[in-house]
């Protein structure tokens, strides 16, 4: 082992100009705490030897860092050392995962549990002592079950109190069994619908919403005093002091699933026919289970039930693609179905397509299926009495989600909260409505009933009515403070009932909200840029706006900008939203768009948002068609200001 090392810093010296300065730096720091064990020096040594520079700066240009989902990294390297490799697993999980500092492996994650676990013992040692408790759920990743037995392990040892569930489950469910179980904190072991080599770690505070501010920041801070060579001491599993997650607390998230249906009558009288698909994740757990409850008898993709790291039967385990809904749409062709419902990995995201009247198949985006919900939960909680004083009660959406919902919220006479990038902004808000409530009662109210906390949060708090995000995460209650996958399903199917008892198709309905409303269209465009390099493309971009706001997009003036990292911007509940390097620009025709680089994945995004009236002589066809060519325009634009930036 000696004798690699040796040849290892050797081989770095003379690097130089082959490998970045700061890949160097972390590779000697790494190699300088003696806690790698001696496949990992091995691995690195054959890359070396191999001339793998590329995959070593990528490896080691940065630490890995927390983003908006916590985080992200490759377990597997573009090129892998055969020392990792070691004996591949029937599903093709190698023997180790990739060693490197900016990889999701043992030593990053032991590293940030450890970090984790001192905030909670120091949080707690401030607000009158205790056990720091854990709850862990893992997804069906390469890695996701060591890292997650990896990481309760390290709870364990350090003298924690540590659950973990029986099996793979979903991000919304470990979100509901923080709070069922009062625990200090939460982890899923997740990378939501990132490619199949990807693996992340997302951490939840007691409330069961994502770490922020300030818990975010406290845990990065000790993660970051943890050296390196103190994880040696946790890189072997040891559950002897880990407990299941009871049967109880399982029964408990499938009963709040349940609670999200508003109408249960609609759906016993008219049952929708539906496709369901877990693309391989953890959806297959619960999703059909609870359909069945409700009576209905959903036609499974059984191809697509069998959990499977590789994802094998698509490209990407992202429901938002029309490629990974292919096996379902031919399902419904075959079923004569009148939806296919499609949840991601870790099922926290959920994906459509609908037949139309006419008999056509058509994939809704996740600013549609929010809509949809939003406008059918607000109607359905106002006609059941539900919503009885609608000036307190709200909808929450991001900024980049479409301002439709915006426009809905105004038609019912309720609020609407626009919060950054991330579900964790809504998870947040949603804690400060349970804090004033209970300030309000002084005790906890989490124990009543929907319907009595209904009451409760409107006359002296907030009523939650619905959440969700453009990229097709809904959140319909507040037991939950995750997007949710498990419950979108079934209140989708709720409204798909509720529309058949009308003799109405989903579009139909679509386009009465736009009616209503006016026309909305949005799109996306994403561009990737891979690695160290990729990385500072991104971010020179962005500087770049910061200093040089644009003045016009494909001929258009630009009416307003705003610099969330620099101007100050207030919400409708009076709460300034912190700063972050997002930027959003409204243009001079009613359109706009934002820009924002991705905290979980190497990409800069462009959301583009169009307005347009649906009520003149020509009507909505005419506006679609307005509001379809004006997007493409924008985008182009914006394109080509972002690739003229890289030249």
């Amino acid at each position: 082992m000696e004798s690699v090392l040796k040849e290892l810093k050797e081989i770095i010296a003379a690097s130089s100009g082959k490998i970045l300065p700061e890949a160097a730096e972390n590779l000697n720091l790494w190699l300088g705490e003696d806690f790698l064990p001696e496949w990992a020096l091995k691995s690195l040594l054959e890359l070396f030897r191999r001339g793998e520079y590329d995959e070593i700066n990528d490896r080691f240009f940065r630490p890995l860092a927390f983003g908006t989902g916590g985080m992200r990294g490759r377990t597997i390297g573009k090129a892998s050392a055969y020392a990792e490799l070691g004996e591949v697993s029937p599903h093709g999980t190698p023997e180790h995962a990739a060693v490197g500092a900016n990889n999701m492996n043992d030593f990053t994650v032991v590293r940030a549990t450890m970090g984790l676990f001192n905030y909670c013992r120091k949080y707690l040692d401030s607000n009158g002592g205790g056990i720091p408790k854990l709850v862990i759920a893992h997804d069906v990743r390469h890695f996701s079950k060591r890292f997650c037995e990896l990481a309760a392990t390290v709870w364990s040892k350090m003298g924690g109190e540590v659950f973990i569930f029986d099996g793979a489950r979903s991000t919304p469910q470990l979100s509901f069994t923080v709070r069922h179980l009062k625990t200090t904190a939460g982890i899923v072991i997740t990378a939501s619908h990132n490619p199949s080599h990807d693996n992340g770690y997302k951490v939840y505070f007691s409330d069961g919403a994502q770490a922020i501010s300030p818990h975010a920041e406290g845990i990065v801070a000790e993660v970051n005093k943890v050296a390196w060579n103190q994880v040696k001491p946790f890189l072997e599993v040891d559950l002897g002091g880990v407990e299941l997650v009871g049967k109880s607390a399982e029964d408990a998230y499938v009963k709040s699933i349940e609670n999200c249906v508003i109408d249960k009558q609609v759906m016993a009288v008219n049952k929708p026919k539906a496709v369901f698909t877990a693309v391989h994740g953890t959806g297959a757990t619960l999703c059909p289970t609870v359909m069945r409850h409700f009576g209905l008898e959903p036609a499974l993709v059984e191809e697509q039930m069998i959990m499977d790291p590789r994802f094998p039967t698509v490209k990407q385990p992202n429901p938002e693609y029309a490629e990974t809904l292919s096996m379902g749409i031919a399902k419904m062709r075959e079923t004569g179905a009148d939806c296919l419902m499609a949840t991601d990995p870790d099922a926290d995201r959920m994906g459509v397509a609908i037949r139309t009247r006419s008999g056509q198949i058509r994939l809704l985006t996740g600013n549609m299926i929010g809509s949809l919900l939003a406008e059918y939960r607000a109607t359905q909680m106002k006609n059941k009495g539900i919503i009885t004083k609608p000036e307190n009660c709200t909808l929450i959406k991001t900024f980049v989600t479409t301002p439709l919902q915006d426009k809905i919220a105004e038609s019912h006479g309720l609020k609407c909260i626009n919060t950054l990038t991330g579900f964790k902004w809504i998870g947040g808000r949603l804690t400060k409505y349970e804090e004033k409530l209970n300030s309000a009662m002084g005790e906890d109210c989490s124990g009543l009933s929907y319907l009595e906390r209904a009451k409760l949060l409107q006359e002296h708090s907030t009523f939650f009515v619905f959440g969700g995000e453009e990229s097709y995460g809904y959140l319909g209650t507040d037991s939950v403070r995750d997007k949710d996958a498990n419950a979108a399903v079934i209140m989708f199917c709720e409204m798909l009932a509720y529309l058949k008892s009308l003799d109405m198709t989903v579009d139909e309905y679509l386009d009465s909200i736009y009616l209503k409303c006016g026309y909305y269209l949005e799109d996306l465009k994403s561009i990737y840029r891979e690695g160290a390099s990729g990385a500072s493309e991104i971010q020179a971009f962005l500087k770049i706006l910061d200093e040089h706001p644009l003045s016009e997009v494909g001929g258009v003036k630009v009416a307003k900008s705003v610099n969330f990292a620099k101007d100050k911007i207030v919400d409708a509940d009076g709460i300034e939203i912190p700063k972050e390097k997002f930027f959003f620009y409204t243009l001079e025709n009613g359109y706009s768009f934002a820009i924002r680089a991705s905290g979980t994945e190497p990409k800069i995004k462009f959301y583009a948002f169009a307005k347009e009236d649906a009520s003149g002589a020509d009507g909505l066809p005419a506006a679609k068609e307005r509001a379809s060519a004006g997007l493409d325009n924008m985008l182009a634009a914006l394109e080509s200001k972002f690739l003229e930036s890289v030249k």
